[in-house]
């Protein structure tokens, strides 16, 4: 991360700082006898989440992903539980390979640990396993009738608390069986909801009566009470959009109202003595994140924001005593770990981390946990403490990379059109040499709220193994510059926002690092929108562009996505229907017409967030028009692509794309 004076250095000479990188890294050289990135190279490499440190704080247990071989079945990316301690030095793999576990949780007293599994010879739906830490076979504790989303041990260690969706009914299975299996649309809606299980029998009943739908929930020091997240339907829109916050004793009483939020809502974590909860939440219904940090007095209050001025987004909150809180937050395109008074006043930043993914706080100790990444290597497992507000990486799940030749990258600034402070990350080509130019890729994020991150990046890592420089850029809307900025982009979408683009590009061909005839773009989802804008707005601009799981046509959007509130009321602040022509005059194919770069669509058959029906009528369009297409669509992917092979192709079929018209 660029710090302030270099800012302020390169803001008065610019041309000094890109010249200053170009030498940089056209005298960097390269090591002799290694490999550059390959598709089959990314998809071997594992990465490391949902970390839990154990009750004595001595030991750590956390989660590897790995790929499935080319031999296996379909599916998604295998999942193993390891634990180590906060040296790195006992690191033990505790579950069966080519398994699926997931959501480590230490028992109260340290002795066992349970995760969420899905093993088809004891059951065809997710359950909870108990594994003893002394050695022994996991143990399935539940045997509920649809799979378990998420659970927790009672403070106790004698029941666990978790959440499932309800199953289908007597009557909805005999009709199935009968033929009668139409679909009647927002009927027989199926709420999360909560359920005890009983350790020691086995036996599970529901926490409640009422038709709460659970999203989230976490135990209230003190007592036998919780606090929820819940919305009163399970459609992914209320769920996202009007869940609220309450409390409820452990069992046989609805759950209560806390206080009054507005919009979306994070994670949350309540005060050691049990007074006070706090959470992340929206601002406003039109807030695109839930990034600002409240604390609320139980059983009932008024919130207050913590974070009005924060120029950041805040993403995950622990306690570190009855005080203060450690907060993780998203900076520009960094994470930091910041102390928070619970009174109030500015936050203190404890530590620069990598690129933070998740992180646990043992609070008796000051010990943290984190899964993380950083530029040169996928996410690992780092330790540190509130003390001297540090973390380092005690993992290596992948020594293959110590043979790859990884692309430098480095966070740039740039002025938009309008004078507005912009950042992204530029990733230079593997062999990058001072006096050349390169073809250039732009690879935005989706949301529009999603945030390119400084750490390791695996699409530009293998577009720079092919020789581009590839841009992702952090425009107005995105997160990690705090709420107005967030709010940037509100009724303009693939307006300014594009133009923040627009002037990227441009610096980057005016330091002589990008070829103006060689820009191609490429994203996936609002990323995918900005690229098929890119092939029809600005078509004058790019050679080549890749949409995946993109948007195309903005009224046929909003009329068959399961988030119309969201998309509508969140990033638009007005129902679409309200004024068509702005949202046709937004939509790329209002410029058809224009349109002549050669575009690659790619999409899932099962997405319901952006219908294929969008990849459909961008293809159609385009072949009316002679412009050069392809339309791919992947069975069983929703709105991203998990199964290997399927992941194979997207990489090899875009980099030949990108190759076949841009060099």
């Amino acid at each position: 991360m660029i710090d302030q004076e270099s800012r302020m250095e390169r803001a008065a000479h610019p041309h000094r700082h890109f010249v200053g990188m170009l030498l940089t890294y056209g005298l960097a050289g390269l090591a002799a006898g290694q490999d550059v990135l390959t598709p089959k190279i990314a998809l071997e490499l594992k990465t490391v989440r949902d970390v839990a440190i154990d009750p004595s704080g001595e030991r750590i247990a956390y989660v590897v992903s790995l790929p499935r071989g080319e031999d296996d079945d379909p599916g998604e990316a295998y999942s193993e539980i390891w634990i180590t301690d906060f040296e790195g030095r006992s690191a033990r793999r505790y579950t069966r390979t080519q398994t699926r576990a997931s959501s480590p949780r230490w028992s109260p007293d340290g002795r066992q640990i349970a995760f969420l599994a899905k093993r088809t010879e004891r059951s065809e739906e997710t359950q909870i396993f108990a594994l003893p830490i002394a050695g022994g076979e996991a143990e399935m504790l539940s045997e509920h009738e649809t799979s378990i989303s998420d659970f927790r041990w009672s403070p106790d260690g004698a029941s666990i608390l978790f959440t499932a969706s309800d199953p289908k009914s007597d009557a909805e299975e005999e009709d199935e069986e009968a033929g009668r299996d139409w679909t009647v649309v927002d009927q027989n809606l199926k709420h999360t909801r909560l359920w005890i299980l009983d350790v020691a029998g086995g036996e599970s009943r529901p926490a409640y009566d009422g038709k709460f739908s659970i999203g989230g929930f976490t135990w209230i020091p003190g007592g036998e009470a919780l606090a929820l997240q819940a919305s009163l339907s399970p459609r992914t829109d209320d769920a996202m959009m009007y869940s609220g916050i309450y409390a409820m004793p452990c069992e046989g009483v609805d759950p209560a109202p806390v206080c009054q939020t507005k919009g979306k809502l994070g994670s949350m974590a309540a005060s050691p003595d049990g007074s006070r909860l706090a959470f992340l939440g929206a601002t406003s219904l039109n807030d695109p994140l839930s990034q600002s940090l409240f604390v609320v007095d139980l059983p009932s209050g008024v919130p207050r924001n913590l974070t009005p001025d924060l120029e950041a987004s805040a993403s995950d909150v622990a306690w570190i005593d009855e005080n203060t809180l450690l907060l993780a937050v998203t900076e520009g395109c960094r994470s930091k770990l910041v102390r928070v008074d619970a009174a109030g006043g500015k936050p203190e930043e404890l530590a620069s981390a990598p690129v933070l993914f998740s992180f646990e706080l043992h609070a008796a100790t000051g010990r943290i946990a984190a899964a993380a990444s950083a530029p040169g290597h996928p996410s690992e497992l780092f330790v540190g403490s509130v003390s001297n507000g540090k973390l380092r990486r005690i993992t290596h799940s992948n020594p293959r990379l110590d043979s790859i030749r990884v692309a430098k990258q480095e966070v740039i600034d740039w002025k938009a059109a309008d004078g507005l402070h912009i950042q992204g990350v530029l990733t230079y080509p593997v062999g990058y040499e001072s006096d050349k130019t390169y073809p250039l890729i732009v690879n935005p994020h989706g949301g529009p709220e999603g945030t390119s991150m400084d750490g390791w990046n695996t699409w530009p890592q293998l577009l720079a193994a092919h020789g581009y420089v590839v841009l992702q850029p952090n425009y107005r809307g995105s997160g990690g510059r705090g709420i107005a900025f967030a709010k940037g982009d509100h009724n303009d979408l693939g307006g300014k926002e594009f133009q923040d683009i627009l002037a990227g590009v441009d610096r980057l061909v005016q330091h002589g690092i990008a070829d103006p005839k060689r820009v191609g773009m490429g994203g996936w989802s609002y990323g995918g929108y900005l690229s098929a804008l890119a092939a029809t707005h600005h078509s004058e601009r790019f050679k080549a562009a890749v949409m995946g799981a993109g948007i195309c046509n903005w009224l046929s959007f909003m009329g068959t996505t399961d988030i119309p509130h969201e998309m509508s009321l969140v990033h638009w602040n007005q129902w679409g229907y309200d004024d068509p022509a702005m949202y046709w005059d937004r939509s790329p194919l209002s410029r058809i017409d224009k349109a002549k770069t050669p575009t690659l669509i790619l999409h899932g058959e099962k997405d319901v967030r952006v219908s294929p029906g969008q990849a459909w009528e961008m293809y159609t369009a385009l072949k009316t028009k002679d412009v050069p297409t392809q339309l791919v669509l992947y069975p069983r992917s929703g709105h991203g692509v998990s199964e290997r092979a399927h992941r194979l192709d997207l990489y090899t079929r875009q980099l030949e794309w990108f190759d076949q018209y841009l060099k």
